[in-house]
C-alpha cells in the first residue's frame, strides 16, 4: 500500500510548495522509491487554462495535453514522474465531477455535502494516484494558505485520511515563513507558531516544519519552534534561501529529511544517491561562462508567467557549463525605439515566447526583424513563430498589410490563421491543439543538428497555424520548414538560411526540458548565443 505525504503552507503564499514538493520527490526518489505527486488547488477554474498568467503564473501542459498549475512543471523538472489530468485538481474539477454524479442519480436519495461527498470525491483522487502499480509514496501538494476559506475541504479530506489509514501511512508537513527584521537582526517565530496553531484547530498536527527563512536557523531558534509548535526539534527544517532552486533536495538532505519522513512513515531508511545531482548544482554554481538572452514578452511583470522558459534556459546553460542572465523586455515599450533597440543590443540571444491577444505584437515582430537584421540568435516558441512569419512576410515578401488573423481578422494577407476545427466553439476552455503531436524533422537543418534524429514528439498550445498557402513564397525568401506535422500538414518548425541560428516552433520545447536533459532546442540556443558573445558573429 502506498503512503501519502501531504504539503501545506502557513503565514503567506508564494512561499514554494511546488519546490518544497518537488525537492521531496527527488530526495525519496534518491533513495529507491518510485513517487508520484499531486496538487490540489482551491480556486474554482475547473483548470487554469483560462486564467490570466498575471494571475496564476504561466499555464503547464502535460504529454496527455491537461492544461495545469506550473507547480507540475516544477515536479517533472526534480524527478521522473511525468504528470497528467490526474496530478492536478481545482476545486472546479472537484465539484464538477460530484455535481455530473449527483445529476446521473448516483447519490439518489441522499443530501449533497461538502462533508462527505466533496471530501470523499478530494480523497478518492488521492488515492486513486496511490492505487497505481508501483506507487510507493503519494505526495500532496495543498494550495493556497492555511486560514483560506477555499482549502478547507481539502484540508479536512487529508485530516481524515489519516483517520482512514493509519499514522504510520501519512507524514504532515507544513510550510511555514520566518520573518527576519533587520532593525534588530532577529528572526521571528510568532508567525509559524500562529499558522500551526490555526491548523492544529482544524484537527491536523504538522509532523515536519519546513522553514522559509532568508538566513539558516540557530538551533535556539529551532528549539523554541519546536517547543511552542509540538514537533520534535530534528523535525524542525530550515528551509533558507538559496542561489538556485535546484539547490533545495540538497539542503534538506543536509538536515536529514529524508530520514524524518522515513521515520514519520515507517519506511526502511535507504541510503539516498544524489551525486549526480550535487554535480549538477555545481556547474550551476561555478559556471565557466556567461551569456545574456533577452525575453521579448508582454507578461514581464510577473516572472513565473514565463517560468518553465526561464528554466529550460538555465538547463541549457547547464550543459554549455554557463551562467544565463535572463533579460526580460516589455515587448510594449517599443515605441521608444532608441531605448528598445538598446536593450536588444546588450543581450547575445533573443527568445520570443507565446502568449494570447494582439498587445504587445508590434514589440515582437520588431524584436524578431533586429535579430534577423542583426544576426542575433534568435528562438521564437509559439506565438514567436508566428510573429517571425508576420515579420518576413512584412519585411521580405513586401506584404506589409501580412498578420495573423487573430489580431486583424480584416488583413488581405492572413499568413496566420484559425483553423476550421477551431471556429465557432463555444467553451474556451481545454479546446486549444493541447499535449503532445509528432513532428517529423527534416534532415540537413539546424532543429535535425539538435535532435539527432527525424521524429519527435513535443507538447502544444495554441489555436493558430501557420497558413499552407504561404509557404512557397516564403520559401523563395530563404525560410526554411524544418518541422511538420504530416498528418494535418501543419508547419511546426522554421528556420531561415543566411542566420547563425534563427529557429521558431509552434510547440512549447520547454515544456520538456530537464536539468540533467536539457532540451536539444535550449541546449543548442545557448549554444549559439555563447558564440555570438565570444565572435561577434
Amino acid at each position: 500500500m502506498a503512503k501519502y505525504i501531504f504539503i501545506t503552507g502557513g503565514v503567506i503564499s508564494s512561499l514554494g510548495k511546488g519546490i518544497a514538493v518537488a525537492s521531496i520527490g527527488n530526495i525519496m526518489e534518491s533513495r529507491g522509491y518510485k513517487v508520484n505527486l499531486l496538487k490540489l488547488d482551491p480556486y474554482i477554474n475547473v483548470d487554469p487554462g483560462t486564467l490570466s498568467p498575471y494571475q496564476h503564473g504561466e499555464v503547464y501542459v502535460t504529454e496527455d495535453g491537461t492544461e495545469t498549475d506550473l507547480d507540475l512543471g516544477h515536479y517533472e523538472r526534480f524527478t521522473t514522474v511525468s504528470t497528467g489530468r490526474e496530478n492536478n485538481y481545482t476545486t472546479g474539477k472537484i465539484y464538477y465531477q460530484v455535481i455530473t454524479k449527483e445529476r446521473r442519480g448516483d447519490y439518489l436519495g441522499e443530501t449533497v455535502q461538502v462533508v462527505p461527498h466533496i471530501t470523499n470525491e478530494i480523497k478518492n483522487c488521492i488515492t486513486n494516484l496511490g492505487n497505481k502499480e508501483g506507487v510507493d509514496l503519494v505526495i500532496i501538494e495543498i494550495g493556497g494558505t492555511v486560514g483560506d476559506i477555499e482549502s478547507l475541504p481539502f484540508l479536512e479530506a487529508i485530516r481524515q485520511l489519516r483517520n482512514d489509514i493509519g499514522k504510520d501511512n501519512t507524514a504532515y508537513l507544513h510550510l511555514t515563513y520566518i520573518p527576519y527584521i533587520t532593525g534588530s537582526n532577529e528572526l521571528k517565530t510568532k508567525p509559524t507558531q500562529h499558522s500551526v496553531k490555526e491548523l492544529r484547530e482544524i484537527g491536523i498536527q504538522p509532523d515536519i516544519l519546513l522553514c522559509r527563512t532568508k538566513i539558516p536557523l540557530s538551533e535556539e531558534t529551532k528549539a523554541k519552534i519546536a517547543l511552542f509548535c509540538d514537533v520534535q526539534k530534528e523535525a524542525v527544517i530550515s528551509a533558507n534561501d538559496v542561489s538556485s532552486i535546484y539547490e533545495v533536495p540538497l539542503v534538506f538532505e543536509d538536515q536529514n529529511l529524508g530520514d524524518l519522513i522515513s521515520s514519520t512513515l515507517n519506511l526502511n531508511n535507504q541510503k539516498n544517491d544524489l551525486t549526480s545531482w550535487k554535480k549538477l548544482v555545481e556547474i550551476i554554481k561555478n559556471p565557466l561562462f556567461e551569456v545574456s538572452i533577452g525575453v521579448v514578452g508582454k507578461y514581464v511583470q510577473l516572472q513565473d508567467s514565463y517560468k518553465s522558459i526561464h528554466e529550460a534556459l538555465i538547463h541549457g546553460g547547464i550543459i554549455n557549463h554557463c551562467q544565463v542572465k535572463v533579460k526580460l523586455i516589455n515587448a510594449e515599450d517599443y515605441q521608444d525605439k532608441s531605448s528598445f533597440e538598446k536593450q536588444l543590443r546588450e543581450v547575445d540571444g533573443i527568445l520570443v515566447p507565446g502568449g494570447f491577444g494582439d498587445r504587445g505584437i508590434e514589440g515582437k515582430i520588431i524584436s524578431i526583424k533586429f535579430a534577423r537584421e542583426n544576426k542575433i540568435p534568435f528562438f521564437g516558441i509559439c506565438l514567436g513563430l508566428q510573429c517571425a512569419i508576420i515579420e518576413i512576410s512584412q519585411n521580405l515578401l513586401n506584404l506589409k498589410e501580412a498578420q495573423s488573423s487573430e489580431f486583424n481578422p480584416e488583413t488581405p494577407y492572413s499568413v496566420i490563421y484559425l483553423l476550421p476545427s477551431q471556429k465557432n466553439l463555444e467553451n474556451l476552455g481545454g479546446t486549444m491543439r493541447l499535449g503532445a503531436y509528432p513532428c517529423q524533422i527534416k534532415e540537413d537543418t539546424l532543429a535535425y543538428q539538435a535532435y539527432q534524429t527525424s521524429l519527435v514528439l513535443e507538447r502544444h498550445r495554441h489555436r493558430y497555424e501557420v497558413n499552407n498557402q504561404y509557404l512557397e513564397v516564403l520559401k523563395k525568401v530563404g525560410l526554411v520548414f524544418s518541422g511538420l506535422y504530416l498528418k494535418e500538414d501543419l508547419v511546426e518548425v522554421i528556420e531561415l538560411k543566411d542566420h547563425p541560428w534563427f529557429l521558431a516552433t509552434q510547440f512549447h520545447p520547454e515544456f520538456k526540458s530537464r536539468p540533467a536533459s536539457p532540451h536539444p532546442l535550449f541546449k543548442d540556443f545557448i549554444k549559439a548565443s555563447l558564440k555570438k558573445r565570444n565572435h561577434g558573429d
